[in-house]
């Protein structure tokens, strides 16, 4: 580092001895000259009338300081216009709100002809068409995945995937089976659906709109418990595309239950039946949706029995259990005069071979 007296730009080159010069206080190079804030008049200029002896030379470093400052803010204006810009107009822009079509939902009970077997659940399984069936997730399996004209082989591996996910946390999870859980089905609903969802869940209706058991497997916690948690399953999964920006996926599966009853007393009370669900679910996935991991249900056709024809389970499936039979009743009545959303009551009968044989 130069000393106190060192011209700008060091020692000056030629001067013998360096910093031990004599002369040094005295002797400046052309840089130190340059650098000099004040100069002094010349000798035809202090002729004239001139008051003072040395004048100040113009702040060219002030200058270039300023004009620094003055880039800087321009750059800093630059910057944050790009960013306003970008922010406005980037390709990734949150996507608008979309309107989705409502699940439509079938919901048919299908009516025993005679008393519902009891058993163990491992007796109701063997000797019933279930037992083959493998048992949870494992019974839902994926096809091959393969690209289409629009979508990549991992695009549609998603959209299987993630139809599957909603399979198994509507259908196979106990919480939502039996505990009233609601939320891991929720999660997995595109938001333009969450509405009529909420709705089918706080105010159950059998209008083909507003059926819990549309969206979701469940019981009456109150009447109805697992016998056993490892549930029977099989079916099939399909997917196609439904245009260039939406892929169909298509489930067509049946889930066996064995229930018990809950609450009452007597020699059948710990005895189980076999109930079984065939669930056949419309998914839609548009390209957010693929990656949100999420779905959209179209159309929701359920078949459940043994159940009475008369029993309205919109809310919760009503399972007949071991020992119990149908009513004479049939099906609840429709009003063809009735105005609004127009319901029909179906019912079906159970055929004997889908009850475990003795």
């Amino acid at each position: 580092m130069a000393g106190r007296g060192d011209p700008p730009e060091g020692t000056p080159e030629g001067l013998p001895g360096g910093g031990e010069d004599e002369y040094r206080s005295v002797v400046f190079d052309e840089s130190f000259v340059r650098a000099a804030r004040l100069q002094e008049f010349s000798a035809q200029e202090r002729m004239g009338e001139h008051a003072r002896a040395v004048r100040s030379l113009p702040a060219w470093g002030r200058r270039r300081g300023a004009r620094q400052v003055l880039m800087l803010i321009l750059l800093v204006a630059m910057a944050f216009g790009t960013a306003i810009y970008l922010g406005v107009r980037h390709p990734y822009q949150v996507p608008q709100a979309k309107d989705a079509a409502p699940l439509r939902i079938t919901m048919i009970p299908l009516s025993p002809q005679g008393p519902v077997p009891g058993d163990t659940p491992a007796d109701l399984y063997a000797h019933s068409p279930a037992a083959q069936f493998r048992v949870g997730a494992s019974g839902i399996t994926l096809p091959g995945a393969r690209r289409t004209k629009n979508f990549s082989e991992d695009q549609v591996l998603t959209a299987l995937t993630t139809a599957k996910d909603y399979l198994v946390e509507s259908s196979l999870d106990p919480d939502v089976l039996t505990g009233g859980a609601v939320r891991p089905v929720r999660l997995l609903l595109d938001p333009a659906q969450l509405e009529q969802f909420d709705q089918s869940i706080s105010s159950p209706a059998g209008d083909g709109r507003h059926a819990a058991t549309g969206w979701l497997v469940r019981y009456d916690p109150a009447k109805v418990a697992l016998a056993d948690p490892h549930v029977r399953v099989q079916g099939t999964l399909t997917v196609a595309e439904a245009g260039p920006d939406a892929l169909e996926v298509t489930s067509d599966h049946t889930f066996a239950y064995a229930l018990r009853p809950v609450g009452v007393s007597g020699p059948r009370a710990n005895e189980a039946s076999l109930f079984t669900v065939r669930r056949e679910l419309h998914f839609r996935f548009d390209r957010e949706d693929l990656r949100q991991h999420r779905v959209e249900l179209l159309v929701s056709y359920v078949q459940a029995g043994p159940q009475a024809c008369s029993a309205d389970a919109s809310g919760t499936l009503r399972p007949l259990l071991a020992g119990q039979r149908a009513s004479a009743d049939g099906p609840a009545g429709t009003d063809p005069y009735a105005t609004g959303q127009a319901t029909a009551a179906l019912c079906g009968a159970l055929a004997p071979r889908a009850q475990p044989l003795p």
